[in-house]
């Protein structure tokens, strides 16, 4: 008769464990930033965002001046588009909860922004666009 205790393998419940965390991680992740994928068809964000380009965005916690973000177009409802952040609430004028956007492509007549619709609400603002991840040879933080 073997003289050894009996022992558990804990490998197992460990492993198990960690997936659970792991799991556990990334729903939170979901929930708390809701990330969605963006395709980027028009030329305004042109050069930072090509037509053909996707990318990952995030529901955003706070809008700075300077951020790339997904906005419900003011005038029509449902259209999503991509704009940067020029300027915040308390700027160039703006209201309590007035956001100025603007495409980066170096024309003006090529986007469609608050140079002709005005400034946007917050809640017009959907996401924060993080990052291009297709194609591969233009993967970049944004």
């Amino acid at each position: 008769m073997s003289q050894e205790p009996y022992h558990r393998s804990r490998k197992r419940g460990q492993a198990a464990l960690a997936g659970l965390v792991v799991g556990v991680a990334t729903a939170a992740s979901f929930v708390r930033w809701r990330p969605v994928r963006v395709e980027v068809r028009g030329a305004s964000m042109a050069p930072t965002l090509q037509p053909g380009d996707w990318a990952l965005a995030v529901a955003p916690k706070r809008v700075r001046a300077g951020d790339v973000v997904v906005l419900e177009h003011p005038e029509r409802p449902g259209f999503e588009m991509v704009k940067r952040v020029i300027a915040v609430p308390g700027e160039r004028g703006l209201g309590r909860d007035e956001y100025w956007l603007e495409g980066d492509h170096p024309n003006p007549e090529r986007s469609t922004d608050s140079r002709s619709f005005g400034a946007v609400r917050r809640d017009a603002i959907k996401a924060r666009v993080l990052l291009v991840y297709w194609p591969p040879e233009r993967r970049c933080l944004v």
